[in-house]
């Protein structure tokens, strides 16, 4: 079993308070309502990031630093029904400026609800961080897998590939309520920034 520690490193509501990029960075985004937190928390086993019944209510990057090798950031989540106009451009500056030059980035985890796919916010993420050239670097990851019958997730996933879902390796099915998918994501993680050595699993 792969463990992780983590502590909160930063919060960051404008593009001058962004940590400097001198440690690999996995970055979670996804809808407001997607679960994002609590992936975040069950992934690294703590109650480090906030939950709110309250869809966009966070507005901030969250930095957390994982055994001192690298770090989660939390970025806002999108599509949020309260947001207004100003609020979605606010939103669209602070992530462009976390996600330009930002070469310590490994790897942008999307976040997915399982028993929707891609919906029109999703796709449009896509493609914006195409814009930005780093569509090699967009892994899916979906959530709430317990809602659907663990006999129909192969399925499932076959049918969202074939329309046209974007991920750079296969999507790793996951839920935060019944932990299914969490180690295979864990270990996907550490093998894909490098830290293999740094994170051994421990008995």
């Amino acid at each position: 079993m792969t463990n992780f520690t983590a502590r909160l490193e930063a919060t960051c509501f404008r593009p001058s308070q962004l940590l400097p990029p001198n440690l690999p960075e996995i970055a979670f985004m996804g809808r407001s309502n997607v679960g994002k937190s609590s992936l975040i928390n069950a992934v690294l086993k703590s109650r480090l990031a906030k939950t709110s019944s309250t869809p966009g209510k966070t507005r901030s990057i969250n930095f957390y630093i994982v055994n001192n090798k690298f770090r989660f950031v939390d970025l806002p989540g999108y599509g949020y029904a309260a947001g207004n106009k100003d609020d979605r451009n606010q939103w669209q500056s602070l992530i462009a400026s976390y996600l330009e030059n930002r070469d310590n980035l490994k790897m942008i985890l999307q976040l997915v609800d399982f028993r929707h796919g891609l919906l029109d916010n999703d796709k449009k993420l896509q493609e914006w961080l195409k814009s930005f050239e780093l569509e090699r670097k967009i892994f899916v990851v979906f959530t709430k897998a317990d809602k659907i019958a663990k006999g129909k997730w192969r399925t499932t996933l076959e049918n969202y590939l074939k329309r046209g879902l974007y991920s750079f390796d296969i999507p790793i099915i996951t839920s935060s309520d019944s932990q299914a998918g969490l180690e295979k994501l864990k270990d996907f993680l550490i093998k894909n920034i490098g830290a293999e050595k740094e994170c051994e699993s421990e008995n």
